[in-house]
């Protein structure tokens, strides 16, 4: 599970800073005549930023699982992928689409965090 999690804190790091650097300079051409193109910049940003943080918190995953494996810690790099996977996938996609409906999905990928965060915590008071 280990190598799992840090194959899959390298990829998401690695898309994170390719996505931000392309809402940073291929994005802002094309958004910069629509009329919500500084709010959709803005979701980007977002979506860019919590994708990363949480790419390095699968990584934090995997380096604690080379000390001891938990259901714990599981939980945790699960929960930062779907919440990769919803939080900043609806971001992006509303973004690219212009349908402000996905935004019902991203609260679910923020709980997604929390449950991560939260189960990191309880495994910190595992043996």
């Amino acid at each position: 599970m280990q190598r799992l999690f840090l194959a899959l804190a390298g990829l998401n790091g690695f898309l994170a800073v390719a996505l931000g650097a392309f809402g940073a300079h291929g994005l802002r051409q094309r958004l910069a005549n629509l009329y919500d193109g500084v709010e959709r910049l803005d979701w980007w940003r977002t979506a860019a930023t919590y994708h990363l943080a949480h790419a390095l918190g699968l990584g934090l995953v995997a380096v604690l699982f080379a000390r001891a494996e938990s259901t714990a810690l599981s939980l945790a790099g699960w929960a930062f992928l779907v919440g990769i996977a919803l939080f900043s996938g609806s971001l992006y996609t509303m973004v690219l689409t212009g349908v402000r409906g996905l935004g019902a999905v991203t609260p679910i990928g923020g709980l997604a965090f929390l449950v991560g965060w939260a189960a990191l915590t309880w495994a910190a008071f595992q043996n």
